[in-house]
């Protein structure tokens, strides 16, 4: 199901993720572990941070349920109108940020404001090209999501292969050039970037639009709008996972000038199968959720959340095994070149390994949560991010890259807890509907506690003392050969996945062609 569905999506995705670590690499090649290095990270990273904190996810979590009842051009006039409000939002938030200019930097990279008048002036220079490139990240949010609601995963995913094909131009334009002109180089291949995504984005939606046009309305009566309450709601959860490691690099970044860029590129090891593997799963399980939802369809949900977890948590394993023991290796074809000095290659490794442990938990939340929103049962995780961040801001000053690492680890475990116990409420629900009527949620009668029909309970099995053993091997793993290294996270990821295959029917249906 997923692997027919999602085969184009994965190719463009891995591409997009490919180009995306040539960009880091570029990164650090030219830049290193400098403070320019920290305001280069600020400025490329800022604009989407924001758009994804404000509204990117909330968009999907509100939208993509409201827009499966709707009629083509009822979504069509939606979109204008938030496109327009989403630009007022974005003029607004930038001329407030840019007034508070000193404030950000002090909270994002307290670093460049202790390097003196030249970090100061880095730092500004970075946010005012972020700032400039707020609006059209806000609009290539709302795009994607029209995109992601039509399953135009190929339009959804090649966008990314736009931003950062122009942003390693750029990148590789200072690595052999002059170091000074950086910012305005990599300014520059910002907003080209940017203009060059909503051009693609605007295009593909189009694209769509002429499909859709023939096809008959979702409901006959036109639902009711959403409320101000969900829309809170959705804000919060989708805003406040994206708050949580761009906080731990900030507290990072106490320590020391191209602290921040070190804990950046080692948080870059857990992205990339958090974003290739984990979140890919998610985002095209979401459609398939919320029209089963919709449709009060319980069979068909169970079958989508089922394949759904399976594949994430076997993906989210795999990853975490090869990461424990090669991480070091990853790092050094990654970042060991070029002026990244040694002292942070090490940093970036050790970092990376730690944080691979987080993939686990962020696998259960990033597909318990499409039902969740689906069905508007947010609240409960809601606070235990919030908490979460309250508690990583007060417990993670002057705490060092690990140990933030491992933090985050910690309260993503919770979160994973919190967002499991939702689940077993929502699944005693369905359970309780009378047999015939298909709902997923009436009058109660004998509910069936647990969710083991919807977890990957023989995976789970499975890789929790995969884990603990990769965990102990990892303890000699790092004075190994770099050769020796790869060999053996590979080696462990693709078991991983044979066993999982084997064992796990929904995995294998998951799948199948």
């Amino acid at each position: 199901m997923f692997l027919r569905a999602g085969a184009v999506s994965l190719l463009l995705l891995l591409a997009s993720r490919v180009l995306g670590l040539v960009r880091e690499s570029a990164q650090a090649a030219a830049l290193g572990s400098s403070g320019l290095a920290d305001a280069v990270v600020l400025m490329l990273t800022l604009p989407d941070w924001l758009a994804g904190v404000l509204i990117s996810g909330a968009l999907a979590y509100v939208l993509l349920p409201d827009w499966a009842r709707r009629r083509p051009q009822d979504i069509a006039r939606a979109q204008r109108r938030l496109t327009w409000a989403l630009g007022l939002l974005g003029l607004g938030l930038a001329a407030l940020l840019w007034f508070g200019r000193d404030v950000v930097l002090r909270g994002l990279a307290p670093a460049l404001l202790e390097t003196g008048a030249l970090g100061l002036a880095s730092g500004h220079a970075a946010l005012a090209w972020s700032l400039l490139a707020l609006v059209p990240a806000l609009w290539a949010a709302l795009w994607a999501t029209r995109l992601q609601h039509e399953r135009d995963f190929t339009g959804l995913y090649g966008a990314n292969l736009v931003v950062n094909g122009s942003v390693v131009v750029g990148l590789f334009v200072v690595a052999f050039g002059p170091v000074g002109r950086a910012l305005w180089v990599l300014g520059v291949a910002l907003l080209g970037a940017s203009a060059l995504r909503l051009v693609w984005l605007q295009w593909r939606i189009r694209r769509c639009g002429r499909t859709a046009a023939a096809e008959p309305a979702a409901t006959s009566a036109a639902p009711a709008p959403v409320g101000p309450s969900v829309w809170v709601w959705a804000l919060l959860i989708a805003g406040l996972p994206l708050v949580l490691p761009v906080a731990a690099r900030s507290l990072a970044a106490q320590s020391g000038e191209g602290q921040l860029a070190v804990f950046n590129y080692a948080w870059k090891l857990v992205e990339l199968p958090l974003l290739l593997a984990i979140q890919l799963v998610a985002t095209i399980a979401f459609p398939s959720v919320t029209r089963a939802v919709a449709q009060s369809d319980a069979k068909a949900l169970d079958a989508a959340l089922a394949q759904a977890f399976a594949l994430a948590w076997a993906l989210a394993c795999a990853a975490a095994l090869g990461l424990l023991l090669a991480a070091p290796a990853v790092a050094d074809l990654l970042f060991g070149w070029g002026r990244m000095p040694t002292s942070a290659l090490v940093q970036v490794g050790e970092w990376g390994r730690i944080g691979a442990l987080g993939l686990l938990p962020q696998a259960l939340i990033a597909v318990g949560l499409t039902v969740l929103a689906a069905r508007a049962r947010l609240r409960a995780v809601v606070l235990g991010y919030g908490l979460g961040v309250i508690g990583l801001l007060t417990w993670g000053q002057g705490q060092g890259g690990a140990a933030l690492m491992q933090g985050l680890n910690f309260l993503l475990l919770g979160v994973a807890g919190i967002t499991v116990l939702g689940l077993v409420r929502l699944r005693a629900e369905g359970r309780a509907a009378q047999p015939h009527s298909g709902a997923l949620a009436q009058a109660p009668t004998a509910p069936r506690l647990g969710v083991g029909g919807w977890l990957p309970l023989r995976l789970m099995a499975l890789g929790v003392p995969m884990l603990a053993a990769a965990w102990w091997l990892a303890s000699w793993a790092h004075s190994m050969s770099l050769a020796l290294q790869w060999a053996m996270g590979g080696f462990a990821a693709v078991v991983s996945l044979g066993l999982g295959y084997a064992i796990s029917p929904a995995l294998r249906q998951a799948l199948r062609r």
